[in-house]
């Protein structure tokens, strides 16, 4: 699977331009995460035909926490505009971490606020990305 989307990643990435190291284009980040990821993959696939290879016993899907994951991402991504950055990513943490069998809600709130600071000096104050940073009816 790794191996299959990191080409066609980076296959897709071959329509950009490409740019140099020190002037990446738009294709420059894709190709090469591409290109990584297949090779992970393909590290992982010698590995498990490697002949010491373990067997391992599967645990049957659990669709529940499927749900909680991708449901807890789009609801952030669908409120983003109208919550705004800070809340969106808290609520996102929050309900995602929902998802693990040993829930502390405390321990999720920290996550969340920490994800919150994580957020606003990576991409607000570190790169100046815009984004809707509190409610839309707060008046902002």
């Amino acid at each position: 699977m790794f191996m299959v989307l990191g080409l066609g990643f980076a296959l897709g990435a071959t329509k950009y331009s490409m740019g140099t190291a020190a002037r990446m284009g738009p294709g420059y980040f894709p190709f090469w995460l591409g290109i990584c990821m297949a090779v992970l993959g393909a590290g992982v696939s010698l590995g498990a035909m490697s002949p010491k290879a373990e067997k391992v016993k599967m645990e049957k899907f659990d669709w529940g926490i499927t749900v909680i994951l991708l449901g807890s991402v789009a609801l952030s991504g669908l409120f983003m505009n109208y919550l705004g950055v800070y809340i969106s990513v808290f609520l996102l943490v929050f309900l995602s971490s929902f998802a693990g069998h040993d829930v502390n809600w405390k321990v999720a709130a920290i996550n969340g606020l920490f994800l919150v600071l994580f957020v606003w000096l990576a991409f607000i104050k570190g790169l100046g990305l815009i984004f809707p940073l509190w409610p839309s009816f707060l008046g902002n």
